[in-house]
């Protein structure tokens, strides 16, 4: 049940009706997980700054059960997902920022408990 949390301070007209829907199969593919269990969501138009500049640019989080564990996957994760943000959003990979948080089956809830329990 992997997260996904974009924040961007492109404006909305930015993303395509389909952006959400896209990124959600780019990071499926990528986390080797049904797109059916991702949870994405797209927050544009934040005042943002990365690397000292305000230019236009992106920030983005994934939170999953035991595929984000590692530096070697992370790495594989990180280039599938930014050469999918980079070419959808027109914006060099200096302007992307990619934060890898690895959850315990007991940090996520569903279903009135948590992941262990399901």
């Amino acid at each position: 049940m992997p997260f996904l949390e974009l924040r961007s301070n492109l404006p909305p007209g930015s993303f395509s009706e389909d952006f959400v829907k896209k990124l959600s199969a780019c990071a499926a593919a990528s986390l080797g997980k049904p797109e059916e269990r991702m949870n994405v969501v797209v927050q544009p138009g934040c005042p943002m700054l990365i690397s000292g500049s305000t230019s236009p640019c992106v920030m983005l989080t994934v939170s999953a059960i035991a595929v984000t564990d590692t530096a070697d996957k992370n790495k594989e994760h990180s280039a599938k997902i930014f050469e999918f943000l980079t070419r959808e959003l027109s914006l060099t990979e200096d302007r992307v920022v990619i934060v890898f948080h690895a959850l315990q089956p007991h940090q996520v809830g569903k279903k009135g408990t948590v992941m262990s329990f399901l």
